[in-house]
């Protein structure tokens, strides 16, 4: 009985981490990754009087960047939009005939 239990006590976390490493994991990427990172680490010091038209320069590079996104994700809803509204159109005909 006390070898049941110990061989049971081996084999139970054996199994366990067999099976969880051969679960699959689902990585899911950003369509378009922006440097956002690269864009605040250069971001100066507002203290400066000089450092007050590089940082609205930097700020109006950055909303023509937001708005450069924001129309990508436009044109993507849209084209998704389209593509719904053809498959409903397939499942209307696909019950007729």
């Amino acid at each position: 009985m006390n070898r049941k239990f110990t061989l049971c006590c081996l084999i139970a976390p054996l199994a366990f981490s067999i099976v969880q490493a051969q679960s699959p994991t689902v990585v899911v990427q950003a369509a378009s990754p922006a440097p956002i990172a690269s864009t605040i680490a250069a971001t100066p010091a507002p203290s400066d009087s000089k450092s007050l038209p590089t940082l609205t320069k930097l700020l109006q590079e950055m909303k023509a960047t937001n708005e450069e996104t924001l129309k990508k994700q436009e044109a993507t809803l849209q084209q998704l939009d389209d593509l719904q509204k053809a498959a409903e159109q397939m499942k209307i005909f696909g019950k007729r005939g």
